[in-house]
């Protein structure tokens, strides 16, 4: 069975979760066909291959020309029901979104349906979403597990203006989840990573036994404390049970 480990040590993110499943050897034409089918109109999805303190990783950066409307959960449900895109991947996306919009909507004190902001609506989460059930689905991913997520301290500006951290929606999407404080005044999670990682995560805690195939690293976008690699990385394999383990011989390099 195809496995995937998120390993969160600093945190995760849509762009950072998108950057890891691309390193790990996802075709990004592609990939690129398949969010295509959103009609999002022209936009810029650019791989940047990068050193993070000496490990080799991917940054994903989304942008467009033009301005971007704010929109709702329920034009975010049309966007998809009208994309083509495979079943499994529709459903998958609307309910992080569905989880996201809920979560804002107990934050603020208004109807889900009522939820308009950026935070849902822009064109980067858009794609790191879809993009990144996608990218799950072509691995044929059969079970996400994560490791437990850090959470930094201080304030963040955003549209809805200057907040605690961890976010109050963060805190809202990882209730029951196990998350740990650290001393790093910085967003660690971002609302679309909690999200991501609570609807598509199928249990938290230490990587399971598995025969490792693929590794990949995605690039945050701020600089961390203490040389910290600013990075998600994913470890992808094939369940395997102690037993299976124990006949797996691997030869010892030669003793000088």
């Amino acid at each position: 069975m195809k496995i995937i480990y998120a390993d969160c040590f600093s945190g995760i993110s849509g762009d950072m979760m998108l950057g890891a499943l691309l390193h790990c050897g996802i075709d990004q034409q592609s990939l690129l066909n398949e969010l295509d089918k959103l009609a999002l109109g022209d936009f810029n999805f650019q791989v940047e291959q990068k050193t993070v303190q000496s490990i080799s990783a991917c940054k994903v950066s989304i942008s467009s020309e033009r301005r971007q409307e704010l929109r709702t959960l329920s034009a975010l449900m049309e966007i998809l029901e009208k994309s083509g895109l495979d079943d499994i991947i529709t459903t998958r996306s609307a309910s992080v979104f569905t989880t996201l919009a809920e979560a804002e909507a107990k934050v603020h004190g208004i109807a889900v349906d009522k939820v308009h902001f950026h935070e849902v609506g822009a064109l980067d989460t858009i794609v790191d979403v879809v993009g990144t059930v996608t990218a799950l689905h072509q691995l044929g991913t059969k079970r996400l597990i994560s490791s437990p997520l850090p959470m930094g301290r201080g304030f963040v500006d955003c549209a809805h203006g200057t907040l605690p951290l961890p976010a109050p929606a963060v805190c809202e999407l990882l209730q029951g989840i196990p998350i740990y404080g650290v001393e790093i005044s910085q967003e660690l999670v971002t609302p679309t990573g909690a999200a991501l990682i609570r609807t598509l995560a199928d249990e938290f805690g230490p990587m399971a036994p598995m025969k490792v195939n693929t590794i990949g690293y995605g690039a945050g976008t701020h600089l961390l404390p203490n040389n910290q690699p600013n990075l998600l990385r994913l470890i992808t394999g094939y369940a395997q049970d102690v037993d299976e383990l124990s006949l797996i011989h691997i030869s010892e390099p030669t003793r000088q």
